[in-house]
């Protein structure tokens, strides 16, 4: 059913759970799993200065950690796991990634770090979903 698994992360709580049912999804049926992290380069813009250059290093960094942690789980599981950090506006990469490898599926939390209200989708994940054009999971 599934032969490739497209899973975003940036650390929220949701994002844990997409990456949850996103192994679980890989282990059942074989699949390979993509995990991205995306640094929202619009809301710092491109690196210019030093300050930001130094913020957008952090924040590859922290998405490099959190994928490396996803490929170390998906490795002991048995499952091959790349993953990479990329610039940009988060649904477009994933839009992006998800065409690039043929994903037969996106797993993606369904409201992400800057989110206050937990009774509603989040603005990334509600332009995947409204977006994309191959079936989303969001959790």
């Amino acid at each position: 059913m599934y032969d490739t698994i497209l899973v975003p992360t940036d650390g929220s709580d949701p994002a844990n759970r997409a990456i949850e049912h996103a192994l679980t999804l890989a282990d059942r049926y074989g699949a390979d799993l993509h995990a991205m992290y995306c640094v929202e380069t619009h809301r710092y813009g491109e690196p210019a200065l030093s300050s930001t250059e130094l913020i957008l290093d952090n924040l590859e960094d922290q998405g490099a950690a959190m994928l490396e942690e996803i490929s170390d789980r998906a490795d002991s599981s048995g499952i091959d796991c790349r993953w990479n950090v990329c610039h940009g506006r988060p649904w477009e990469a994933v839009r992006k990634k998800g065409a690039e490898i043929d994903a037969d599926l996106i797993v993606i939390g369904y409201q992400g770090q800057s989110h206050t209200r937990t009774d509603r989708i989040g603005s990334v994940a509600e332009r995947i979903v409204r977006t994309a054009d191959r079936p989303v999971l969001t959790a």
